[in-house]
């Protein structure tokens, strides 16, 4: 093959390799013979198996594929890894995109991609730099992805394991390669250039100045045709598709500036500036670069979930003994050994051990939680105790951990509509300082000819809208990652921005104010039976039950043998016990020939022989600790609270007057939320609706914003905007005040972004800003939006 290397086999399958397919693997440069073999090695070592290769006892065999470029990428074992299934067919493709610089590079990749058929939904971040794109794989393959992708000039490559920082860190080698062949051939053309004003001040031999015009040439070749290709590249992808980005007004000013300089050269006349080319072009890799390294600071801060998981696990073996695998050959069923501070690498159940696990990672609650058999410990979480026994329920991306950063970053893809609104000011302003430019070159033509040219290359310089582009999506990105890590997921991209205009907070009761959790608060006897007696009968009757009211009796001990056990239907549960039967429910149930009234609101259950009634026992739902904290601050703020539940009229009474909860109503159905929820929005009320059951499910898709608690039920968390992990309801006001410091931020950026543009713009066409300071002021200013984006909620409030 052409393209073949010599002496040099496959890494993977040993044929010999082509030069056009390699990669970095365990930092040595590999080669491969096709674009499947590639795939197939950077998916292995990018699960953290790189020892496979140092292990196997034979080459493996070459992918079966079509010879093209990205074919591999349609193999199913290849897709394991950066590829979602969903009920309908469809599938979701996770892919790293290099070449993203602006806002406008996400328009363009959005619409070029929507134009395939079969392709429902792209979502790209210009941040992370990560794409999710939906589609019909019957219609378009993800292989053509791949290749619409590479047709317009950017670098795809799968999100597989712990590729995603290797990409991240090549990126930014890259840049900073460029920018140090920039610098170096900026200081060369600045020390010639000295020399010609020199020259031509103390009256220079024409063959010498020739001569240095040519070596300045030469010197600024490498930094057009290598440093400046990230511009040109993306200016090239922009006009294919009759685009104008900031890439655009960059390429136009340096092959303005480059080209007169030749022509000067080659020519024997007029004045060259292959100095100021230099130093336009290193000045902006300079500001690209810093805002890479800012960017990749955040994408650490919210680490792709895999790279929290260990690459090796201890299994435990049918004959007890524990081998170490790699963490990709663990399967649901089998067992598993914990040690303590190691993570645990899947989602399960402890059978053996005591000890406590440090869920900040999910819950943002920092007070490790106690765990003893028959607990459940989740994926990236940490045993701070003692070694534990695991029974493994799920892993890789049915874990806990893998479905929340999926939503994470579907929240991240997300194009509110500020961000929409300053992608399409950004993108008209291109073409309007284009328009600009023309017309101070030729104001200036007939003002001073000599100067006309320069002029008008600052001005096109030093207003590229790449602060505006970035003002908006680099605080929501920075926003949604610090929320993930105070506990609270966002799982809408309108957040945010909703979370600002908020005026009532309306909750649910059980779950959400209170914990969920019945608990035994007092019992009456009523005949010659002692408290421990009762409650170790009653525990009895509802030993083996999933209700709610049996896991209040659950960690109560008994030695009674049960026999006959009956249930009724929201009435209570029966049995006989040494001969007599006993009931525990309703008084109607447990005593039909002599019903008793409830001695007092409240939930209360009666115990009773055949005979005759036994004890009363009052089970309560107790209020969060932080409930009466989270109402008095959601008051500082602004915001009124309701409670709304389903519970009966006596029970939310008292939990709204506990709490300080003026407005309130109990004993409602799932539409009569809904309806109450919507007579506040019809007085132009904005509701943040927080709840737990399917039975809010109608009131949290109507409110405004809506929140879940963690402990929600799965179609109840899909329902909501955000997902508050975990058991701490302060989160709920810090969020609002979050949002707000958000939405500040916001206006900072966009304020400083279209001051420095108005205030650039005149000087420049005054002659004023020369092209080198023009390419620092733009980068600066770019680099000023980001860094003031990553201050947002450093200090949790």
């Amino acid at each position: 093959m052409s393209g073949s290397v010599a002496a040099v086999s496959c890494f993977h399958c040993g044929l010999p390799a082509d030069a056009n397919f390699r990669a970095e693997i365990n930092g040595q440069q590999q080669y491969f013979c096709c674009i499947g073999c590639q795939a197939v090695a950077q998916a292995i070592v990018g699960q953290g198996l790189a020892d496979f290769y140092r292990h196997r006892e034979q080459l493996n065999p070459r992918p079966q594929m079509i010879d093209t470029r990205f074919d591999a990428y349609d193999l199913l074992a290849v897709q394991e890894d950066f590829v979602e299934h969903h009920a309908d067919g469809s599938i979701t493709a996770n892919i790293f995109v290099s070449g993203i610089s602006c806002a406008a590079c996400v328009w363009l990749i959005e619409k070029h991609l929507q134009s395939l058929a079969g392709v429902m939904q792209v979502q790209v971040n210009a941040s992370t730099l990560r794409a999710r794109i939906r589609l019909q794989p019957e219609k378009t393959k993800v292989s053509e992805i791949f290749a619409a992708l590479t047709n317009i000039g950017f670098q795809p490559q799968p999100l597989v394991g712990r590729a995603e920082q290797e990409l991240w860190q090549k990126d930014q080698r890259d840049y900073l390669l460029r920018m140090a062949v920039a610098g170096i051939g900026m200081m060369q053309a600045g020390m010639v250039a000295v020399a010609l004003h020199a020259g031509g001040l103390q009256g220079i031999e024409p063959q010498w100045e020739q001569l240095l015009r040519w070596v300045n040439l030469l010197l600024t070749l490498p930094i057009m045709f290598f440093s400046a290709k990230p511009f040109f590249s993306g200016a090239l992808r922009a006009l294919r598709v009759g685009r104008l980005v900031n890439d655009v007004s960059i390429s136009l000013g340096l092959t303005l500036a480059f080209s007169a300089s030749v022509y000067a050269t080659f020519t024997h006349s007029g004045e060259v500036y292959f100095d100021s080319v230099a130093m336009f072009a290193f000045f902006l890799l300079l500001g690209r670069y810093l805002e890479k390294r800012a960017r990749y600071a955040n994408f650490k801060a919210s680490a792709h979930y895999h790279n929290l998981l260990p690459m090796t696990v201890n299994r435990i073996l049918s004959d007890g003994s524990v081998e170490t695998v790699p963490y990709k050959q663990l399967q649901q069923g089998e067992q598993i050994l914990v040690s303590p501070g190691a993570v645990f690498p899947c989602d399960g159940t402890i059978l053996d051990g005591h000890s406590e696990a440090d869920e900040s990672l999910l819950t943002g609650e920092a007070t490790p939680r106690p765990k003893a058999p028959g607990d459940t410990v989740f994926a990236g979480t940490y045993n701070g105790g003692t070694p534990l026994r695991v029974g493994v329920s799920a892993v890789g991306k049915n874990t806990q951990l893998a479905a929340i950063e999926n939503l994470v970053q579907q929240a991240e893809q997300e194009r509110p509509r500020q961000v929409t609104l300053a992608d399409r000011i950004a993108a008209r302003f291109v073409g309007t300082i284009l328009t600009i430019t023309t017309m101070v070159g030729v104001a200036w033509h007939f003002i001073d000819p000599t100067k006309a040219f320069w002029v008008s290359l600052s001005v096109l310089v030093v207003s590229c809208p790449c602060a505006l582009s970035l003002a908006t999506p680099t605080v929501l990105t920075v926003g949604v990652g610090r929320l993930r890590q105070w506990g609270i997921l966002v799982t809408g991209g309108q957040v945010f921005e909703n979370l600002n205009s908020v005026d009532y907070v309306v909750f649910d009761k059980t779950g959400t104010l209170t914990d969920g959790a019945l608990r035994i608060v007092e019992t009456r006897c009523l005949a010659d039976m002692d408290e421990s007696a009762a409650l170790s009968l009653a525990a009895a009757l509802e030993e083996g039950s999933s209700h709610p009211i049996a896991r209040a009796f659950s960690g109560i001990e008994h030695a009674h043998t049960v026999t006959s056990r009956v249930s009724q239907t929201a009435a209570g549960v029966g049995a006989v016990i040494a001969g007599r039967e006993y009931r525990l429910g309703t008084p109607s149930y447990a005593s039909p020939q002599a019903p008793l009234s409830y001695p007092s609101d409240g939930l209360w259950l009666l115990l009773a022989d055949a005979e005759k009634p036994l004890a009363w026992i009052r089970l309560e739902d107790r209020l969060r600790e932080t409930a009466s904290q989270c109402i008095e601050q959601l008051r500082r703020l602004g915001c009124k609270p309701v409670l709304l539940s389903g519970d009966r009229v006596e029970n939310v009474a008292r939990a709204a007057q506990n709490l300080g909860i003026d407005e309130w109503q109990g004993g409602l159905l799932p539409g009569d939320k809904l309806a109450y929820v919507r007579g506040l929005q019809s007085k132009g009320g904005k509701v943040l609706m927080i709840g737990d059951g399917i039975n809010d499910l109608p009131v949290l898709s109507g409110a405004d914003v809506s929140c879940a608690m963690g402990s929600a039920t799965r179609l109840a968390q899909t329902k909501a905007d955000c997902i508050l992990l975990g058991e701490d309801l302060l989160q709920i006001p810090a969020s609002l005040r979050f949002a707000r410091e958000v939405r500040k931020t916001i206006k900072q950026n966009l304020t400083w972004a279209i001051v420095y543009n108005l205030c650039a713009l005149p000087l420049a066409a005054a002659g004023l800003v020369p092209p080198w300071l023009a390419a620092i002021g733009m980068s600066s200013s770019s680099l000023v939006v980001v860094l003031n984006s990553l201050k947002v909620g450093r200090n949790k409030t």
